[in-house]
């Protein structure tokens, strides 16, 4: 059997970043009959290789390996890739790179390979006669149940960003993507059953119909024009952050939070992040204001939180805080209020989407059918409790958690609610939360729910449980089940806190006791509960330095871009303590405070939105241009001094261009636009555009940053962002979504078109909901 194993380490202090072996599905082109070795041994000097540079990186690694050794595998160059992406966002040190590739003197057609998800068997005896005990279903839905729970799940996903972006965008999908779905055939195309054509389906309960699925697999993709358009929207727009894929049950728990942008919100575990960017959407859902809350998104794994970095900073929000730490003994956070006491706060919203068994998954990960056993379940009870538990401390009074797993065992369900109501004595209630969710079919809890062994032995002792703890769960709690309306098994139950918690309001001698919100905190405390600490192996991250009021740096920024004086230099920071500053961040007042007064007992991973970038140019008397990521936050307050006001067609001739070399001059846009131009000085700008409402689309304001150059300017946006904004802006984008193989001839070219990756299949718009099955296995992941 063919194997390849790659070995990623830094130089300085050694940790291991990727080390493992992965063997082959089949035998790479001229590796039948050799017996030896081939690979490659290279340094990466890693200071100069800025994230742009991640694609060169890896293809100077694959064409250093031998030739006859680099027709790998798509999942083992998928693999060393992501090594490779997570080592370049960890660490500035020296890489060691060491793949190495091993053929036998003969190919073994006949070795073990990984078991397709088409060769499993999807069923278990066990699986049945346990959720029979448990009686989750209706005999008469049960045939139902089974049926659906072997069939594969469909694609789901939700259309993100501002509301008028958003229902823009949304006219567009109905009108243009949606519509050829609906009557795929085209010319040249291969005929297709009106069975299979697969019509998309608005989620009813999700708000504003942002929410669709769809039935879609890769025999779709690759014969149909119109599906393989919706493929290639679904990657563009997913990269730009303006689609979210995500399972639609996965969707329920933020929508039960009712986040305001005031609220101070906790995910206790959060990777891969799709809930998290689901939080930071409601948290800024007033357009162009600053939100007062913030985001703390937590996972206790390290390598998860730098996945929930990437899948959450695709919102580009300045209220987020990505921690590493186990949920169950998360440290208590202060901050100092302007009369200059530490003082500690607790959260409004607490979601726990805690580590489960997963076989509410079963329909997405088939494997598990093969290892499913009721123990499972019993094993994570304990830490599902003790997260659950922590959540509920560090939660306000009045305040709202949601608690939440993808399984459909009761013990990792009601009967961590039902334990957790009867510790805290009343000062939790369940809240009836359905009217949040209009048309959502789903179950009430179990009244009952029978504990068994591993071998399924049930211990039926119901009459030692009070009577009034029978019913007591039941009917405020959400179960939503596989057949009731296409999706994966789920469990949500929303609870407020009433009061302070028994062992919260103990008498102050009580070393168990925990301080009340807003209290002075003392130079030494007790903590409750003591705990011994967990080392975290993990990298040391590079420290969070924020601007002081006499910053050298900050009157040439402030006077260049015209910046109100509400934006204040201690809301920006940078990461490094000496050299020049490449990289400005933008934070919200409340973040700083946080990062501010816990930095020495929290493990933060990344916070902050990249808003400017060192760009030394001799023409320019500015050294730092507009970052775009962080253009949406700061946008109200830059002054009419560096705005330009473009039409909807000079837009488009901007972004259309992709040349490095041959911007578009000032003569080839319209006089109003050269004329506004010619007026400011060189350098960073912002393009604003405001397009009129269409028959589908409401009227719309764009912005992104722009470039006055001497003679000519320019869009300073990234290919993915170039396409959404063209696709905002009315303008034909067929050449960056249709396949050669379905035209005679290509799309008719301008010069300017971007060469996007046609061999990139459904594994680039899986990827995010892939990572989030990947939920279940982790140690503390959410459901």
């Amino acid at each position: 059997m063919l194997e390849c194993s790659c070995r990623l380490q830094t130089r300085a202090v050694g940790p291991l970043l990727l080390s493992g072996t992965r063997q082959l599905s089949r035998s790479p082109s001229g590796t039948g009959t050799s017996d030896t070795q081939r690979g490659v041994r290279l340094k990466i000097r890693m200071k100069s290789s800025p994230y742009s540079q991640q694609g060169r990186l890896l293809f100077k690694v694959w064409q250093s390996l031998d030739p006859e050794v680099q027709d790998l595998d798509f999942s083992v160059k998928q693999w060393i890739w992501n090594g490779l992406k997570r080592s370049l966002m960890r660490t500035n040190e020296e890489l060691l790179v060491n793949i190495q590739v091993a053929a036998p003197n003969k190919w073994d057609e006949t070795a073990p390979r990984r078991e397709p998800y088409q060769g499993i068997v999807r069923e278990n005896p066990d699986f049945d006669k346990y959720y029979k005990m448990q009686k989750i279903c209706s005999d008469e839905d049960w045939g139902a149940f089974t049926a659906v729970m072997k069939e594969n799940l469909p694609t789901a996903f939700r259309i993100t960003g501002s509301k008028s972006e958003a229902q823009c965008l949304l006219g567009i999908v109905k009108s243009e993507l949606f519509k050829h779905l609906l009557n795929p055939i085209a010319e040249g195309e291969e005929p297709m059953d009106r069975q299979d054509v697969h019509k998309p389906i608005s989620i009813p309960w999700y708000p504003d119909n942002l929410a669709w699925q769809l039935t879609l697999t890769r025999k779709d993709i690759r014969r149909s024009e119109a599906y393989f358009r919706l493929h290639n929207f679904l990657i563009n727009e997913t990269q730009c952050g303006s689609i979210s894929r995500q399972e639609v049950v996965s969707m329920i728990p933020p929508i039960l939070l009712d986040v305001k942008s005031h609220h101070k919100v906790l995910d206790m575990c959060a990777a891969p992040g799709s809930k998290t960017s689901q939080l930071i959407e409601l948290l800024h859902a007033e357009e162009m204001k600053l939100p007062t809350g913030l985001v703390v998104a937590n996972d206790v794994d390290n390598n998860r939180c730098y996945m929930l970095v990437h899948q959450a900073k695709r919102l580009n929000s300045p209220c987020l805080i990505v921690t590493n730490h186990d949920s169950s003994v998360m440290p208590n956070f202060t901050v100092t209020p302007p009369d200059g006491e530490s003082r500690m706060i607790k959260f409004d919203r607490v979601l726990c989407d805690v580590p489960c068994s997963g076989d509410g998954t079963l329909r997405k990960n088939p494997d598990i059918w093969l290892k499913w056993n009721s123990a499972n379940g019993n094993n994570l009870h304990g830490i599902q409790y003790r997260i659950v538990r922590r959540g509920v401390e560090i939660l306000s009074v009045g305040g709202r958690l949601v608690y939440s797993t993808c399984s459909l065992n009761p013990l990792e369900n009601e009967a961590v609610i039902h334990r957790l109501l009867t510790e805290t004595e009343g000062a939790l209630h369940l809240v009836e939360a359905t009217p949040l969710l209009p048309g959502l079919k789903f179950s009430r809890g179990l009244s009952h729910w029978l504990p068994t062994s591993r071998d399924l032995v049930g211990y039926q002792r119901f009459e030692d449980v009070p009577d009034k703890y029978h019913t007591v769960v039941r009917p405020q709690i959400i179960r939503i089940l596989p057949h009731q309306q296409d999706t994966g098994g789920f469990f949500v139950a929303v609870l407020e806190k009433l009061g302070s918690l028994p062992w919260e309001a103990a008498p102050a001698k009580d070393t168990n006791s925990i301080r009340a919100p807003g209290d002075p905190i003392p130079p030494r405390q007790d903590r409750e509960p003591q705990r011994k600490k967990r080392k975290l192996q993990t990298f040391r991250e590079d420290p969070f330095i924020f601007f002081t009021e006499d910053e050298p740096l900050w009157p040439s920024i402030r006077d260049f871009y015209d910046l109100s004086a509400e934006l204040l230099p201690s809301m920006f920071m940078v990461r490094c303590k000496e050299g020049k500053k490449k990289n400005i961040y933008f934070t919200s007042p409340i973040v700083r405070d946080i990062v501010l007064n816990n930095n020495d007992k929290l493990k933060i991973i990344n916070t902050g939105v990249k808003t400017f970038v060192r760009c030394d140019n001799k023409g320019t008397v500015c050294s730092f241009r507009l970052a775009q990521e962080g253009l949406h936050s700061i946008f109200p307050l830059i002054g009419p001094k560096r705005k330009v006001h473009v039409s909807k067609d000079d837009m488009v001739t901007l972004l259309r261009n992709d040349s490095p070399h041959y911007p578009p001059e000032f003569h080839r846009l319209q006089p109003s636009t050269q004329e506004q131009f010619l007026k400011i000085e060189q350098g960073s700008c912002v393009l604003v555009c405001e397009t009129d409402s269409g028959p589908n689309t409401p009227p719309l304001s764009l912005v992104t940053v722009g470039w006055r150059g001497a003679k000519s300017a320019r869009a300073y946006v990234s290919n993915h962002d170039c396409v959404h904004y063209l696709r905002l802006c009315g303008a034909d984008v067929s050449q960056y979504e249709v396949k050669k193989t379905f035209k005679d001839k290509p799309p008719a070219d301008d010069g300017n078109s971007r060469n996007e990756n046609d061999d990139k299949e459904l594994e680039d718009v899986t990827m995010a909901e892939e990572d989030e099955t990947m939920e279940q296995r982790s140690p503390e992941g959410g459901s």
